[in-house]
Formats: C-alpha cells, structure tokens, sequence
C-alpha cells in the first residue's frame, strides 16, 4: 500500500472527542497539506480521578513510539494548561491512562492513573519548557521524553502501568479552566509501530516514509509512504527528483508529481544504499552486489540510466563520495579483515589506501571544495565524525559525545554538515541497524555543540548519501514503522 499525504480529516488519528465534562466542544483542524494539526478545547483538569479535556485518538495495539512538536497560541488563561500525549484504557472519564503533562508555565511531568476512577500520580522531569514530546510503551512501562527542539531528549518513566494491549493514543489539549478555551498548534506528528524483539528486516514487515525537513522551521512533511522499504534518497542537482533505492534497485521520485519511475542500471539490480551524484549532477555512483560472490563492488553510469562500468573490481568495495572534480571516487573497503577508507579513478586502476586506523572507518565524503574528506571512525571507542585532507593527513576527530553519529554529509554551502546519531545504548558502535531511535543532528564544519533536526525512528538507510537540496534549505530522509495491519 502506498499513499502520498495523509489524507483523512484527522490525519494519522481515528476520531476525537470530548473527555469528561467540557462545557464548550473542542475540535481539531488538520491541515492536509502542512501535516499540522490545530486542537482547541476547555476543560477543568485532568488530575484527581476527574478528566476534562478534549482528545483526538488512535487505536493501537501493542508497543509503540510517539512522538511530535508542540505549542500552545498565545499567552493563556491559566499557567497550569497543559497538552501531550495520552495513552487510555477506554474514551471514558476517570479511565486508567498515562500521559505527557506539558504545562504551560513550563512544567514537564509523566502522569498516570493505573485503574478507572483511581487518582492520579506523576513524575516530574528535571527539564522545563519542552516542545519536543515523545510517549513511548515497552510492555507495562512507559518512557517520556522530552526536548526543547534542537537539543537532545531527557526521559522519565514509570513501569507496571497495565493499560492492555489495547487503548486509545493520541493528542490532547487541556485548558486548565472550565469557560475557556485553549489553542494548541502540534506538527511532526509520527505514529511507530516499533519492530519486535527477533526482527528480520530481510522478511518481516518494514515500511518507510520519504520526508523533507526544512531546515529554517524545523518542519517535516512526509511526502511518500510505502510498507516496502526504501532508502538514502539523494536530491538531484536541478532540485525535481530525489534518487532512492529499494529491493536492490533505483528509483526516481518526481517532486512535482509526487511519483517514482525505475531508473535503469543494466545488469546491476542488486544496489544497495550507497549511490551518489557527481558534482556536476550528470554521472551517479553506485554499489551493486556481484551475484557471484555477494560482495559489493562499485560502478558508474549517467544520472539518466545506462549501462554501468565497474570501477572497483576488488569487493567488497562500498562507495561514498565523489570528488568535486569529478575525478575520483572514495569508498570504505574491506581488506586485509580491517575496514578502512580508500579512494580510485573513475577509470579504476589502483585503489589508494587513506586510513589505516584498526577498527571500522566508514562513510567517506568530500566537502564541496575539495579540501577535506568527512569520514566516521570507531578508532576512538565509540562511532564518531573525522575529518582529513584529501591524501589521508591531518586526521582529526570532529564529534565527541555518547552517541553514536554516522554518514557526514557537508552542506552545499560548505559550512556545515548534517549526520545520522544513534542515541546512547540504542547499538554497538559498530553497528548501524535500522528500528532504532535517532537523531539527525548539524554541525558547523569549525565545530560546536550539534543542534538535533529531527527526532526520528530509522537508522539504516535514513541517510547514508547526500541528501541535501541544491540550496542547502532542505534534507530528505528516510523513517521507519512497522505497518499497522502488520
């Protein structure tokens, strides 16, 4: 199944209702082309065992992660309004449920009530004033996080809340004053089915989402949706298409259109998620694996389609960058059991060797002058961002945090770089699954403190290529659910 946009009233949502006494109707306005959705409601509280709000749903079963940007309009009645997430047992009042409480005057607590008509409970955060909220359930336990957008999460939860396998998710606005209504404005709202425990991605159910995120605001739109999986979308030069790939082969996405079309590349049907534009825009690079042996060796062809030629008779060769001239290509390789970064002609011919660090280096970039090559190392224990001058000198250690942080890709402009995290614990340094909490997170190329851009569920095939716009305004990602019928 695929769909563009989300098409229904509510979006991602079944219905909405009041919850409780409300003694003027809430209502909830989705803009279907902003993916924004505008809940207005009155409402006493939600706390004691009473419920007052109004609330728009989802039914869900099993684990899940929530997650959106939200704010209240204009200064409010009553410090203590509050909106968030809930998770309910049922749409009655006094219902067992656990919810984000995100207070008005700043306050962030977890609430939650364990049976119908019981009183309600909370943990506070340590943080104030959030715009970023995530509800995420394990089994019994309940996880929220929380963030002033652009920086990392901070998390609270609560366990042995039995709510069922079944119940009732969704946004809610609470104005905190029973004659008063309250205006909550909520975008980048994602529902995800997270993978189970024993996933295969090779044949369990996996779907993904093509997205722009604009750069300036922050917002994200999901402009494709398909339960098959695909992924790195690359945007080509003239700005009209994006270039992903899926089930081994490539695909052009009309931005206008809002459709894909199969890109031809001979006999190389067996791609991967390492495909990258020339400079130029007129040659594309790809990764394809031999039928032979299944090791992954590169080629190039026209941006258009064609016949490949191999590049890299030696695999498995994994390709990243191309140089701005033009004139070569960098990949990681693996030789002599160590993983390292090397670069070859567009002719082929011999390959040179830039790293040789022990450990895995990884996801080599040029920066658009020619003057550094980005690269990812776990040289230093955990995952992170080098950079080094085109001959392999000057190697120098870019990022330094808990997370995990992959595939720099250095923005037009040449100023900074964008890079996928994987937040603390989610994996081994080594390792980039996909079904993980990430970050897509941006650094100036002289460094700094990283500014998170997106909250997201992903990781393989999120952005291992360049995928800015030509203007440097946008990026395009790909994220990850397990499809709901699933």
């Amino acid at each position: 199944m695929m769909s563009l946009l989300h098409e229904n009233t509510l979006g991602l949502f079944d219905g909405q209702t009041d919850i409780g006494v409300v003694h003027h109707p809430g209502s909830c306005d989705y803009d279907v082309e902003q993916q924004i959705y505008r809940i207005a409601s009155a409402g006493a509280n939600i706390w004691g065992n009473q419920d007052a709000f109004h609330f728009i749903w989802k039914h869900l079963r099993g684990n899940f992660i929530v997650t959106m940007r939200a704010a209240f309009t204009g200064a409010g009645a009553n410090p203590h309004r509050k909106l968030g997430w809930m998770a309910r047992t049922s749409l009655e009042a006094g219902s067992a449920n656990v919810s984000t409480g995100i207070h008005g005057d700043g306050l962030l607590s977890l609430q939650f009530r364990r049976a119908q008509g019981d009183r309600t409970d909370e943990i506070k955060a340590a943080l104030t004033g959030a715009d970023i909220i995530q509800l995420e359930r394990k089994g019994n336990t309940y996880i929220m996080s929380v963030a002033q957008y652009g920086q990392p999460f901070s998390a609270v939860q609560v366990t042995d809340i039995d709510l069922g396998q079944d119940v009732y998710v969704g946004l809610y606005v609470c104005s905190h004053e029973d004659h008063s209504i309250e205006q909550a404005i909520f975008q980048n709202v994602r529902i995800v089915t997270p993978v189970k425990a024993d996933f295969n991605r090779d044949t369990d159910p996996f779907g993904s989402h093509l997205e722009i995120l604009d750069l300036a605001s922050g917002q994200r739109k999901i402009i494709y949706s398909t339960d098959e999986i695909i992924e790195a979308p690359n945007w080509t030069r003239d700005g009209k298409s994006l270039i992903y790939n899926s089930h081994g082969r490539l695909f052009r996405f009309d931005l206008a259109t809002g459709t894909s079309s199969l890109i031809d590349t001979g006999d190389a049907t067996r791609n991967n998620n390492d495909h990258v534009l020339s400079f130029d825009g007129s040659m594309l690079a790809i990764s394809n694996h031999s039928p032979d042996d299944h090791l992954s060796r590169i080629y190039t062809l026209p941006v258009e389609g064609g016949a490949p030629r191999l590049v890299t008779p030696i695999g498995p060769s994994y390709l990243h960058g191309w140089s701005p001239d033009g004139k070569s290509l960098v990949y990681c390789a693996e030789r002599n059991g160590d993983y390292d970064v090397y670069r070859i002609s567009i002719d082929g011919g011999v390959e040179e060797q830039l790293t040789t660090a022990i450990g895995l280096d990884d996801g080599p970039e040029y920066t658009p002058d020619g003057s550094y090559i980005y690269f990812n190392s776990v040289r230093s224990g955990g995952m992170q961002i080098w950079r080094m001058r085109p001959d392999g000198s000057n190697q120098e250690q870019m990022t330094d945090d808990d997370c995990n942080n992959w595939f720099a890709h250095v923005a037009p402009d040449g100023k900074s770089f964008v890079f996928i995290s994987y937040l603390p614990g989610e994996v081994d340094p080594g390792d980039h699954p996909a079904a993980k909490r990430v970050y897509l997170r941006l650094l100036p190329l002289d460094g700094g403190t990283p500014k998170v851009l997106a909250y997201l569920y992903g990781g393989q095939g999120t952005i291992n290529v360049p995928s800015w716009s030509p203007d440097g305004s946008q990026l395009a990602f790909v994220s990850n659910t397990v499809p709901r019928e699933a």
